[in-house]
């Protein structure tokens, strides 16, 4: 069972969940739980231990947006695992529509079950690669926030994200450390793909006080068309990235 935090949430975010709220956390987490008995959702188990890495963790990048602005927000979670974060932030934002999307169909087809018992509407899990998954029209430019824990090197992220959003829109990247240099890279790949950073936010995590950092980036321009890359292309071929003197 969670342990009962909302003290925590409150002094470090400003926000607590509502009891139906609460609720639908302690199911996700028994949720998260079983599903790992069929696939490997996470290796965060131990309750306070989830309820910071996956809970917490998941919400603290929209607390600088601010809840209200994003009650009716459309989201997509890219290489969303076990659901972190986009399950949480559909829980804290009931009318807000979010597609969690991850090339493991087995993760997916899990998803979908926990999805519908958590009574999650605004909800859908699809099981694909997100190169892929932009090249279909009708998600390109679709999207207000795009949300990127733990993927890949942050160019990479960005290329994933940057043609699903609506021109305005933000991808919001999770990192741990953050450096001069990642930042530098970042925005020479964001120039290519229409964007800037708009804000970094470093801070600690409550309990374990950890290193975390969440990147807001800004699409201001459309994505030029020759992006999505081909599957692969972005991970092999990183926008941003000096090549290597030989």
């Amino acid at each position: 069972m969670l342990p009962d935090l909302n003290n925590l949430w409150q002094t470090t975010l400003d926000w607590s969940p509502s009891p139906q709220q609460q609720k639908q956390f302690e199911q996700l987490y028994q949720g998260i739980l079983a599903g790992n008995q069929q696939c490997n959702l996470t290796r965060i188990t131990e309750p306070e231990a989830f309820w910071e890495k996956h809970l917490w963790d998941s919400l603290c990048s929209l607390i600088p947006l601010g809840l209200e602005n994003l009650t009716t927000a459309s989201f997509i979670d890219i290489g969303t695992g076990g659901g972190f974060p986009g399950l949480p932030c559909a829980i804290a934002l009931p009318q807000s529509q979010i597609t969690l999307l991850d090339s493991t169909q087995k993760k997916i087809a899990y998803l979908k079950t926990l999805i519908s018992q958590l009574g999650l509407s605004g909800v859908n899990a699809v099981a694909a690669r997100a190169e892929a998954f932009a090249e279909q029209r009708k998600q390109q430019e679709n999207y207000d926030i795009a949300l990127v824990r733990a993927v890949a090197a942050a160019p990479v992220c960005a290329e994933y994200a940057f043609p699903f959003l609506k021109v305005g829109g933000m991808a919001i990247l999770y990192r741990g450390r953050w450096t001069v240099e990642e930042e530098a890279e970042l925005s020479e790949a964001l120039a290519e793909l229409g964007g800037v950073i708009e804000d970094v936010q470093g801070f600690s995590t409550p309990i374990s006080h950890s290193e975390r950092h969440c990147l807001y980036l800004q699409k201001t321009e459309p994505t030029d068309a020759r992006f999505p890359r081909p599957v692969g292309v972005a991970n092999k071929e990183p926008l941003g990235k000096k090549p290597s003197k030989k």
